[in-house]
């Protein structure tokens, strides 16, 4: 799958593709829906297909002091584009340059003119333009007017209503890891470069890989049941802490995860890992010996719930 930006000279082969739009961070289930439409409607006329992002979130650049609620990193969005059958990434850069683009604009100039969209695929609430002046009644006018194909999704809903990644940050929030999986149809994972650290884990048996969480939306803060996926696709099952780290003096938000069974430098490496289970919330405890036997029974917990839980791609 290529991965273009939007200052980027467009390929001529990817000329006249089907182009899914949307933000798509944490790609749940309705944002699945509309690139599974757009994949048939490529597929169907032999046209590729096209994703489009945006990076950073439209709400980072309105509201930058506002608190970490990002889903998915560029990286992570690349790899299930790519596995939802994407020929390409088309991340649009939000600025104060595409802040001003009126939507008409926005349409002619960055989609019609600059890829030869044949064909736009978006979801029922969708909009766009400055000021979020354009919805999709404009984008179907506007397609008709240019010959481009506009068609919306409808919501994905289950039993309580539209899937949508304010649902799944609200149940991350309480540690909902189960409902958050159904609705993205995988578990949440943070993805970040292994850190070293003061290497307290090591010395009381349990070496973590400690993760810092950047712009990561915060799940409730407390211990976890994951899995580490590592470079080349290892996965390992394990147990973390996901928080303030309040044994340690000063406190440093982190995600460590301690891998079972596992020995090795993962130090400056990239993984990923997914949040299966919240186990309980962070506790201050007394010292390292407290802690080593809240960590042991943290172990016995995580490994009886990851041996009930199938692995999910």
């Amino acid at each position: 799958m290529e991965r273009l930006t939007s200052a980027a000279p467009w390929p001529e082969h990817l000329r006249g593709g089907v182009i899914a739009l949307g933000n798509f961070d944490g790609f749940h289930r309705g944002h699945q829906a509309v690139v599974a439409k757009a994949r048939a409607r490529a597929g169907a006329a032999g046209r590729p297909l096209i994703v489009a992002t945006f990076d950073p979130h439209p709400v980072r650049y309105f509201h930058p002091d506002a608190e970490p609620f990002r889903l998915t990193t560029l990286d992570q969005r690349a790899r299930l584009f790519r596995s939802a059958g994407a020929d390409a990434m088309l991340v649009f850069e939000f600025n104060a340059e595409l802040a001003s683009v009126p939507a008409v604009d926005f349409f002619t100039d960055r989609i019609v003119a600059r890829t030869g969209a044949r064909a736009v695929v978006t979801g029922q609430d969708y909009v766009f333009g400055k000021g979020r002046s354009g919805d999709v009644a404009l984008l179907a006018a506007l397609g008709r007017d240019h010959g481009v194909e506009v068609e919306t999704v409808a919501a994905v809903e289950d039993g309580s209503g539209p899937i949508s990644s304010s649902r799944i940050r609200a149940a991350l929030r309480e540690g909902d890891c189960e409902t958050a999986t159904l609705l993205l149809t995988r578990p949440f994972a943070i993805e970040g470069i292994v850190q070293h650290g003061n290497k307290i884990g090591r010395t009381i048996g349990f070496p973590t890989a400690n993760l810092r969480l950047e712009r990561y939306l915060r799940p409730r803060y407390g211990v976890y049941a994951v899995r580490g996926r590592l470079p080349g696709g290892r996965v390992l099952d394990g147990v973390a802490n996901l928080g303030v780290r309040p044994v340690i003096d000063p406190p440093e938000e982190l995600l460590e995860p301690y891998f079972f069974d596992f020995t090795g430098d993962l130090y400056d490496q990239a993984i990923e890992v997914e949040l299966i289970r919240f186990i309980r919330p962070e506790a201050k405890l007394s010292g390292l010996d407290e802690l080593m036997q809240w960590i042991a029974r943290d172990c016995e917990a995580a490994r009886a719930i990851l041996a009930a839980t199938p692995h999910l791609a």
